[in-house]
């Protein structure tokens, strides 16, 4: 029997190209500014959250959809460098891989991004023998994947959960602004965890507040971890709630941020902790992340996240919270 993969993470495989600098906005008119610092670096929510698993120690597999193209091989080849099984990303020859334009000014940025082969992803492109031996499917950029993930996503977490595995949903934001679709609620009906921020929170629901929405939330079913950004994460499990604040740290770049806090929480589950334990992994984590430029820039291993996170404070969290 082939030996199980820990996180099999579907989704966004592309490019980014990171501009940082305190002024990142572009002045039209044909005007040129100087900006800190240009880079190409991994990119899309799910292959950030791949990287960042395989440096907890995971054995993790990626199934998203490239272009034949030179951004396409270079993800390609990031991936195998950092250990992360992508033999089941697809090849589109007939299309452009994924492109997106990172504008980064400390704890903020503004985000362009060109879909290529990302949104061609479908349940047909993620092999069943991959499927069977995962213990965890989690799913990352719903809005840019729906038209093609969507109509099968339900039945694939069902069957996930039927072989043993358990399911984890990162929608990050709706560039349409519609948050809903046909297939979502039923998806959200086979997610065992649902990993928004708050405005994506926000946004799914159609509340005012974060509290208001995280009370939405809980009618799914699923157990939710909302990222609040360097606030930390407040987790809801049942009745249950907590508030994880990490320590202040330097922030270089917050790109990729929650998708590395989704990679620390996942690696805590998976490695035995209970909700609130691992919340606080998943804040250590995506707080390091930030001390780096670009989403991988300084992800850390598991050593590394385990002393910070110590320097988490996680407490019971009635409402009102921050």
């Amino acid at each position: 029997m082939s030996e199980a993969t820990d996180l099999v993470v579907l989704g966004d495989c592309n490019p980014d190209v990171l501009v940082l600098g305190d002024d990142v906005t572009p002045a039209f008119g044909q005007q040129e500014k100087l900006v800190a610092g240009i880079s190409l670096v991994v990119g899309g929510s799910a292959a950030i959250t791949a990287v960042a698993a395989a440096r907890l120690g995971l054995r993790v597999a990626l199934v998203a959809a490239v272009g034949d193209d030179p951004a396409g091989h270079f993800m390609l080849a990031e991936l195998a460098a950092e250990g992360v099984d992508a033999a089941a990303v697809a090849v589109r020859a007939e299309l452009p891989t994924g492109m997106t334009v990172a504008l980064s000014r400390g704890d903020d940025r503004a985000i362009l991004t060109s879909p290529g082969a990302i949104a061609s992803l479908t349940v047909a492109d993620v092999p069943q023998a991959l499927l069977a031996r995962a213990r965890h499917v989690h799913v990352s950029s719903y809005f840019l994947l729906q038209r093609g993930l969507g109509p099968g996503l339900a039945a694939l977490f069902a069957a996930a959960k039927l072989a043993g595995a358990t399911t984890s949903l990162d929608t990050n934001w709706d560039p349409a602004g519609r948050w809903r679709d046909e297939y979502l609620g039923q998806i959200l009906e086979q997610t065992d965890l649902l990993l928004p921020n708050a405005a994506e929170a926000l946004g799914i629901t159609g509340t005012a507040t974060v509290p208001e929405a995280v009370a939405a939330l809980r009618g799914t079913g699923a157990r939710i971890a909302v990222k609040l950004g360097a606030r930390g994460a407040v987790s809801v499990d049942g009745d249950r709630q907590h508030l994880a604040t990490p320590p202040p740290v330097t922030s270089v770049d917050s790109t990729g941020a929650g998708d590395c806090f989704n990679a620390g929480l996942l690696a805590g589950l998976l490695r035995g902790l209970d909700l609130p334990g691992a919340l606080a992994l998943g804040c250590a984590v995506g707080a390091a992340s930030t001390q780096g430029a670009g989403g991988t820039g300084s992800c850390v291993d598991l050593a590394t996240a385990l002393a910070l996170a110590g320097r988490v404070r996680v407490r019971p969290a009635g409402t009102p919270w921050p």
